[in-house]
């Protein structure tokens, strides 16, 4: 059975590198039948915190990526990581260093100076004599020395590193006798049954110590994937600006969780030429062993490309409910179906949808002066008047052609082109040139409040 986890730190929120880990350990794990595991990594006490877990937790809820098993915190198992500890002393693979910081200091000046790898020089490795007062000591590991240590990675192929070149004698316990990251990511990897690991390259250095302590406790070493990084569009790290923010508030800018989800898949693996993925085709065609090996691009029109997609493929009841969040409720009055179907195929996000929606429904109290001096002409009050008339005589206006016809019939009536009447009538329903169709627009608000915004209109720019 795969077995697959996803272990964040809850120094922060959850971001989109983090997420799109996640997202391919879950789907790898699906499409084995398989288990996906969470595991918070709390043991740092200093800079944790229970918001940024509960974000997190949050996060994955919004997502619908749901994990199997209890929710495993690190900051609960010290007696577990304690009994490991002694099992590595008591079997001499590991022991107690009493160096204190300041030699530790001067023997890194003095490494650096000689121009030498910075690392700790083994002093106590074998050492059998009466431990120094006054200082408490840590836990080293015995590393593996004069070898090779080969990660069996199935993104980048067997990496091999020379335990001389990367290796000393590494702190597993610190001076309070609590346990280091990579002393803890194995026993809990192990111990949840944790077989394939997919995680960020940016932890590939840490996985020939992790080897150490898999060998050192007798453990099966997990297949490795570990996924180059997001980079923007300059091919650097992602800043905020690039999108590396907290994912919720991808939610809060208006994406789904499907056009997100999509996105994430494709930074950095694919499945031939085809872009649009739902869940089900996520997990029939992922596989680790296809991520590239190269870092991926951020590209916010892909993803907004992705999120205008799935808008317009959504069932109006499904957007008036996801409209709910942006203090937006709709209701018969308002036509919605009409005024859905009108905005989902210009907007490339629900809060741009809401922004579009408002602007529809809500009476223009103010009038671009730009557009004014450009729509309205020496005839335009005459022409908006005559339109004005012919809706406050007209019964049957229901439907967007219906006001069509309307405006067709003062065009005819008047001998004038459709940009005579269009371009006023434009600024007078929404303030501005630019937004849907007039005839849409129309069918949205109504005939009364048409009328009554062609009369503000008239009155404001009299």
């Amino acid at each position: 059975m795969v077995v697959t986890r996803f272990a964040p730190s809850p120094t922060g929120y959850l971001h989109i590198g983090g997420l799109r880990t996640a997202l391919f350990s879950y789907l790898w794990a699906k499409k084995n039948g398989g288990k996906f595991l969470l595991r918070i990594e709390d043991t740092d006490k200093a800079r944790n915190s229970q918001e940024a877990a509960d974000a997190i937790l949050k996060a994955f809820e919004w997502l619908g990526l749901t994990h199997d098993e209890e929710i495993v915190y690190q900051s609960q198992r010290d007696e577990i990581y304690t009994k490991y500890i002694k099992q590595l002393l008591d079997e001499k693979k590991a022991y107690k260093c009493y160096m204190s910081k300041e030699e530790l200091a001067d023997l890194r000046e003095t490494q650096m100076a000689n121009k030498q790898r910075t690392m700790y020089d083994g002093r106590f490795r074998d050492f059998e004599g009466v431990a120094p007062e006054g200082i408490e000591p840590v836990i080293r590991i015995k590393a593996p020395q004069n070898t090779e240590i080969i990660v069996r990675d199935g993104v980048k192929g067997d990496v091999k590193f020379q335990a001389n070149d990367i290796l000393d004698d590494f702190v597993i316990a610190r001076a309070d006798g609590s346990p280091t990251y990579n002393l803890v990511v194995a026993i809990d990897d192990h111990l949840m049954g944790v077989n394939e690991v997919i995680r960020g390259d940016d932890h590939l250095s840490n996985t020939p110590k992790q080897i150490v302590i898999y060998e050192a406790l007798g453990f099966e070493i997990p297949k490795f994937y570990h996924v180059p990084m997001i980079h923007n569009a300059e091919g650097k790290k992602l800043s905020k600006r690039d999108g590396a923010t907290d994912v919720m508030e991808y939610k809060n800018m208006g994406y789904t969780p499907e056009a997100l989800l999509n996105f994430l898949v494709r930074l950095g693996w694919s499945h031939g030429d085809q872009e649009i993925f739902s869940m089900e085709e996520m997990i029939t065609h992922f596989n680790p062993k296809d991520i590239n090996k190269s870092a991926s691009i951020y590209n916010t029109q892909k993803l907004d490309w992705l999120s205008a997609h799935y808008l317009k493929n959504s069932s109006n009841k499904v957007l008036a409910d996801l409209l709910s969040e942006f203090d937006l409720v709709l209701t018969s009055h308002d036509k919605k179906e009409i005024l859905l179907d009108v905005i989902k195929e210009r907007a490339k996000t629900l809060k741009e949808m809401a922004e579009l929606t408002k602007e529809i429904l809500a009476t223009p109290r103010f009038y671009d002066e730009k557009a004014v001096k450009k729509a309205f002409k020496e005839d335009s009050a005459d022409i908006l008047s005559a339109f004005s008339l012919k809706l406050q005589n007209s019964d049957e206006l229901h439907l967007p052609s219906d006001y069509h016809d309307a405006m067709q019939e003062v065009v005819d009536e008047m001998a004038i082109g459709f940009g005579k009447i269009g371009q006023p009538l434009r600024v007078a329903l929404l303030g501005k040139m630019s937004g849907p169709g007039l005839d849409e627009v129309m069918a949205i608000i109504g005939k009364n409040e048409t009328i009554l915004r062609i009369k503000n209109a008239l009155d404001a720019n009299a």
